[in-house]
């Protein structure tokens, strides 16, 4: 159950008394954590008191769970019955159920199934916004209620007890007809006295005086005397047991959501007091139930027991019911997975508030909440303990050995007696200790009766010694009139004094205390337990802080430690961890010193101890804390903001830096919960694990890891805690993001002055520090450098999966929305941060999502800041996932296209039919040249072998977009006698051929490097621009067509094909590494060695040869320059007469920006209008945006395939025909293969598919078949064939592997043109 931060909140003055009224119950109920006695003397400067309610840890649990039983009482009101307006909208209401039904009859929800339904909406982010907006508030009780019977159950002598029958909970009430139509008191919780004097005299009563039970204990007991218990039984219902919604949701636990909610719970008190009452008057045996017809038989009464012994009894039970409560119920959990785990065992602190709170009894508005309670018994500790405990002021703790007169702070008073805090009985589970005597007024000690058969105990809740004995009796927090006036009207109490009776906590944590506080609970055994791993933080895990003294408790006896000190460190540290997380001051003030923010590991080692040992609390009171984040900034906050009417409450609110501090502890909590793995492998192994969408690696080639370690990631990546806080960090990034274009747009402020992103603060927090508060080895450190962004990149595909609904496009400004910004901030710093390209995908979309409708629809969708498209994020995806979809949007335009003239042609057909309209053969004639280029089906180029690139020009030359579209037929070689059958083998000969002729650097249009083979453009060609354009058309087509080719450009071309910019080192180095490393030299030189002017002797100038002319030019920093072409100056002087004869020298300061301009100069102005229009012709016959999934390394992929061919995976492409794979000359086949060398295999590679280049996706996409093709005897024979059509090697039977190795050979180097191809 989670709350809307920006929902407004409920303003009815009824609701903020009864607010008032819950926290002053829980205030005098919930125990109140102290700084223990042996606490280390450095950890009380750090201690604060808290006078704030909703700042104790404890009544914030308890809040939060009576906030979610009155949810889910909500929802099944509105699910059951509905809202009654008849033009309710939503879904789940059962009036807009009847209204979309119309006639037709529904059927309405039995009590289990709402209860199902309502706990699931009540368990949602958000949880208030799916009620519906007209249901007006239950006030009766529920339908859960009436099926209860209550009914007095008197006690039984010992010798009947095993004869009594018990079939549901027994609740103790004491008859009181003065009290009869009032709330009934607590489980336990004695009625006060009308008499203020009497109880007074029972708490100050002298120990030697005998007491007034002890005196009643000896008189026989009478009927009236005795107290009879309550049987609380259920109407037998039938159930079907083979249900599981039936059996889980139909449970007592599930059941108490909707007992324990205000209105129930006064009906309950109503029905219990009206059994006390008629069992005073002797009418006893009618039980009461809430239904009219239902009865309940009585039980014989118990004549040997007094009704004191019976009132302790019922109080021993609740104290070991309140005793379990406080002992699980302080771990924050979710709000439905903490209920299905406690409600078995703790009954929530609201039982006696939420009695007491009925309409009749409601306090005042001006009701004041008191701070502490004298029955707030002080703690008891062994005497050796404390006096061996001191400081250098005395003793700690001064209150620690007798009560202390109660002092309340100014402005509160003390809640009426019905809200009183009750001590509870001892019960079998509280833990022994060795008692401490009490003393009287003289000194001298009081003895305890049968002090070796019963030793005092320690309750659970309060930590208070107990006796087993049933004749002490603990004291009660009431007041007289008298007390309560002096209180209600002293003024002049000092402050000071009531410090010592409010609850403490930590106000920050550091590195000491955190190490500190999570040995005290590891020690104690009083951590959470959780699925986290390791469980612990082991002393091999745990680095020390530089040159700080490691704090610890100060003990000097040997005996075992005490439980209720125990008990006292949890309460105090929990305390503790739930103050400063909740609190994001004290979050920035724990984490961030006088240089900013905490190193990452140090914070990452931090968030492990906590998340080892409160790992729900730590997650909890982050997500509380990060609630702050969605506060616009002040400047929309102020009155004069058009925005300030959409916040109208003022919130405190943090600037980018402080809310990526925040975030920044917030994700290393998260990356902390992950388990603690020491190898990289097994970081990245299972990464990819998780990012199939896998909770266990199976026997798949994704990657092996042990099965433990796959079962400890699903545990860790799917707490509901976890999660929940992963989805408000992701949701905030969008927030933040929406704050700042507004700021930006209210105030028009200029780019300097804006503030920075916060995703950009934020990674900049995960990047190493030199400077550590804590000594970790270089190994932890680099460990540490790879663990935190990859993990990182894991919690944010685990709320993708957890959000998805199976669709392509998302919610762009929700917790998906906000991953995918997280992801692309990391992608785009993805080297920096030690990342790859492997790191950002998820197959998990791309396996499930429709590889050819999903990327056409894709072509027509726009995305916004509230839906986008998956495949807006190309980096989610594989390779392979990628060139599929870009494909299936080429072969779509090309179905299309095709359809459209093959449309068009029926239709021409139809017109020049003979018996059509048209009857006149000019006419038919006329209308089919004008419709000829419409009509045509295909594109059909003509190409002779003699002028290859010339024919194509001509046939490609103004050609319409749409007949580049449709499906490609070349006719090669044709005129010669050729024949050739166009599957593919034609098209692919037929683009080699004219590419090869159209890169040839005798033309002067492209230049290629003798070392690395690279192709790139002339500077200052004489070729116009046309021709470069006609050189991108055919690189379009082919790529277009499915087809690679025989070129290597650099990644600096495809780069700028696709808009990226080319503006580092890295980015040319593959075209030009000579003048990568020299530059680079030149970037690393130390000054120190010489100057950069006397090394170098460089000028700040770009210098390259056109035509053997060496052509220079000054570099500027204007976006406007251009490069001489030799094309507007065919008459002129010589270009290099212009080259400048001084030019600036490079120096230390200028070569970081000459190294910029000289790659700019290099990839951009010396080429800009070749490279333009050759960027023209190459976006022709591709959707623009189709390129946007594609990256510099696929698109070179596409164009050029991969030239390294592995012989291994061929021979398990290949298919056979004709031959068996285990036959002689397929076996030498491939033996001589083996042998060859990268030129051969290129060369068999091409003989059979007629191209040398393997495709994107490797051999698998390879058609490579060997057919067999008759026996040749002799050594000579005929030469292998091919049908490059399709990719088919027509092999003959040769007598050996020598004659196979020789025939094949001349076959290979001497094969050139088509038979039949």
């Amino acid at each position: 159950m989670t709350r809307e931060v920006n929902r407004p909140v409920d303003d009815d003055p009824d609701h903020s008394r009864l607010e008032d009224d819950i926290l002053a119950a829980l205030w005098e109920q919930v125990p109140f954590p102290r700084l223990p006695v042996d606490a280390p003397s450095e950890i009380k400067d750090l201690v604060v008191n808290i006078e704030n309610p909703k700042r104790v840890y404890a009544i914030y649990c308890a809040s939060r769970r009576h906030d979610l039983q009155l949810l889910v009482e909500k929802f099944i009101v509105q699910l059951r019955y509905g809202c009654g307006f008849s033009a309710c909208s939503t879904a789940s209401c059962f009036t807009c159920r009847q209204r979309l039904a119309g006639k037709a009859p529904i059927r309405r929800y039995n009590p289990t199934s709402a209860r199902t339904l309502a706990v699931l909406l009540a368990s949602q982010d958000d949880a208030e916004t799916r009620l519906c907006p007209h249901l007006h508030p239950p006030t009766d009780p529920s339908d859960a209620v009436k099926s209860l019977i209550f009914g007095p159950k008197y006690p039984v002598s010992t010798h009947n007890a095993s004869t009594s029958a018990y079939s549901g909970p027994v609740l103790k009430v004491k008859s009181n007809r003065a009290t009869r139509g009032r709330v009934a008191p607590r489980m336990g919780q004695r009625t006060p006295s009308s008499n203020p004097s009497s109880t007074q005299g029972s708490r100050r009563g002298s120990p030697n005086r005998p007491r007034e039970d002890e005196v009643t204990k000896t008189r026989a007991p009478t009927y009236s005397d005795i107290t009879p218990e309550i049987r609380v039984t259920e109407k037998s219902t039938s159930k079907d047991y083979r249900s599981f919604a039936a059996n889980v949701f139909g449970s007592v636990a599930f059941k108490m959501l909707e007992w324990l909610t205000p209105n129930n719970m006064e009906a309950m008190s109503k029905k219990v007091a009206g059994v006390g009452s008629t069992s005073d008057t002797g009418d006893g045996a009618q039980a009461v139930s809430s239904a009219p017809d239902d009865q309940s038989g009585r039980t014989s009464p118990r004549s040997a027991q007094s009704t004191r012994e019976l009132e302790n009894q019922a109080t021993a039970r609740d104290a070991s019911d309140i005793h379990r409560h406080n002992a699980s119920g302080l771990s924050p959990r979710s709000e439905v997975t903490g209920a299905h785990q406690r409600l078995h065992s703790e009954p929530p602190l609201l039982n006696g508030s939420a009695q007491g709170l009925s309409l009749p009894q409601r306090r005042t508005s001006n009701t004041r909440i008191r701070t502490s309670s004298v029955s707030k018994s002080q703690n008891k500790v062994p005497e050796s303990l404390v006096e061996s405990i001191t400081d250098e002021t005395g003793p700690l703790s001064p209150g620690i050995h007798a009560p202390q007169s109660e002092k309340v702070s100014k402005g509160l008073v003390r809640p009426p007696s019905t809200m009183t805090r009750n001590t509870p009985q001892p019960t079998e589970n509280d833990v022994h200790i060795h008692p401490i005597p009490e003393r009287n007024a003289s000194g001298s000690p009081i003895p305890h009766p049968h002090i070796e058969e019963h030793p005092p105990q320690v309750d659970g809740v309060n930590g208070e010694e107990t006796s087993s004995s049933v004749d002490s009796t603990p004291s009660r927090d009431t007041l007289d009139e008298s007390q309560e006036t002096l209180i209600g009207h002293d003024g002049a109490e000092s402050t000071s004094e009531l410090d010592s009776y409010l609850p403490q906590s930590l106000s920050r944590l550091n590195p000491q205390a955190i190490n500190f506080i999570c040995d005290v609970l590891q020690d104690d055994a009083t951590s959470e337990r959780h699925l986290l791993k390791p469980q612990t933080i082991s002393g091999s895990t745990k680095p020390s802080p530089r040159h700080l003294k490691v704090w610890r408790r100060k003990r000097r006896c040997q005996s075992p430690y005490p439980q209720n000190l125990k008990y006292q460190w949890k309460l105090f540290v929990e305390q503790s961890i739930f103050h400063v997380l909740s609190d994001p001051q004290a979050l920035l003030d724990s984490f961030s010193g006088s240089n900013g923010a905490i190193d990452s590991q140090t914070l990452w080692y931090c968030m492990l101890r906590l998340t080892r040992v409160a790992p729900n609390l730590v997650f909890d009171s982050l997500w509380i804390a990060s609630a702050s984040l969605f506060a616009p900034p002040r400047t929309l906050q102020s009155t004069r903001s058009p925005t300030s009417k959409l916040f109208q409450v003022p919130q405190k609110s943090f600037t980018n830096a402080e809310a990526a501090l925040l975030m920044s502890v917030c994700f290393h909590a998260l990356v902390a919960a992950a388990p603690l793995v020491e190898d990289s492998r097994q970081l990245n192994d299972m990464s990819r694990i998780r990012a199939h969408g896998l909770s266990l690696a199976g026997g798949g080639a994704i990657a092996r890891q042990p099965i433990s370690l796959c079962l400890q990631y699903e545990d860790a990546f799917t707490d509901d805690m976890a999660l929940r806080l992963a989805r408000r960090l992701l949701r905030v990034i969008p927030t933040r993001r929406y704050f700042d274009e507004l700021v930006e747009l209210e105030l028009d402020v200029e780019d300097g002055a804006k503030e920075p992103d916060v995703l950009e603060l934020l990674l900049s927090h995960l990047e190493s520090s030199a400077h550590s508060a804590m000594s970790f080895s270089k190994a932890e450190r680099s460990m540490h450098e790879k663990r935190v962004p990859i993990l990182l990149m894991d919690w944010a595909r685990a709320v993708m999966l957890h959000e998805w609904e199976g669709k392509p496009d998302v919610s762009g400004d929700g917790p998906f929305g906000g991953a995918l910004s997280l992801m692309t901030a990391m992608y785009n710093k993805r080297q920096s941060l030690l990342l790859g390209d492997v790191h950002f995908r998820s197959e998990y979309f791309g396996d499930r999502l429709d590889a050819i409708q999903m990327p056409i629809s894709w072509l027509s969708f726009t995305s916004t800041k509230q839906k986008v498209h998956l495949l807006d994020y190309p980096y989610l995806f594989s390779p392979a996932s990628l060139v599929s979809y870009f494909r299936a949007i080429n072969f779509s335009r090309m179905s299309h296209a095709y359809e459209e003239a093959t449309l068009l042609q029926s239709r021409l057909k139809d017109t020049t039919d003979p018996e059509s309209l048209v009857t006149e053969t000019h006419q038919k004639n006329v209308l089919q040249d004008l419709l000829r280029v419409s009509s045509a089906k295909y594109l059909i180029l003509d190409i002779g072998r003699k002028n290859v690139l010339r024919d194509a020009f001509d046939q490609l030359w103004r050609r319409e977009e749409r007949e580049l579209l449709r499906p490609l037929k070349v006719h090669l070689g044709e005129d010669t006698g050729e024949e050739g059958f166009d599957s593919g083998g034609v098209q692919q000969e037929f683009f080699r051929l004219a590419i090869a002729d159209a890169l040839n650097p005798d033309y002067g249009a492209f230049t290629i490097d003798d070392r690395t083979r690279m192709t790139w453009f002339q500077p200052g060609s004489v070729q116009p621009e046309w021709k470069f354009e006609l050189v991108g058309l055919l690189t379009s087509l082919a790529v277009y067509n499915g087809l690679t080719l025989p070129i290597t450009f650099p990644k600096a071309l495809y780069r700028k094909l696709l808009g990226e910019p080319v503006s580092e080192l890295h980015h040319i180095a593959d075209g030009w590494p000579e003048l990568a490393n020299g530059l680079t030299s030149l970037l690393e030189w130390n000054e120190k060695d010489g100057s950069v002017e006397d090394i170098f002797v460089l000028t700040y100038e770009f210098s390259t040869s056109m035509f053997g002319q060496p052509i220079s030019r000054e570099m500027h920093p204007s976006p406007q320059t251009s490069w001489p072409q030799f094309s507007d100056h065919p008459d002129a002087t010589p270009l290099s007469e212009s080259n400048p004869s001084e030019a600036p020298l490079v120096t230390g300061d200028n070569r970081n920006a000459y190294v910029s301009d000289y790659i700019r100069y290099l990839t951009d102005v010396s080429v800009a209008p070749q490279f333009a229009a050759f960027e023209r012709g190459f976006r022709a016959c591709l959707h623009p945006k189709s390129l946007q999934l594609l990256s510099p390394p696929l698109l070179q992929n596409l164009v050029e395939g991969t030239q390294d061919i592995d012989i291994n995976e061929l021979r398990r492409a290949a298919r056979y025909v004709g031959w068996d794979a285990s036959h002689r000359t397929v076996r030498d086949f491939w033996a001589i293969v083996k042998r060859y060398d990268d030129r051969m295999r290129r060369k068999l590679l091409e003989f059979v598919t007629a191209s040398d280049r393997v495709p994107v996706g490797g051999m698998a996409n390879v058609q490579f078949v060997i057919q067999k093709n008759g026996e040749e005897e002799g050594e000579g024979g005929h030469l292998p064939t091919a049908y490059t059509c399709y990719g088919t090697l027509l092999l003959p039977e040769y007598r050996d592997s020598k004659v196979l190795r020789e025939r094949l050979d001349m076959a290979l180097e001497n094969a050139q043109g088509f038979g039949f191809a």
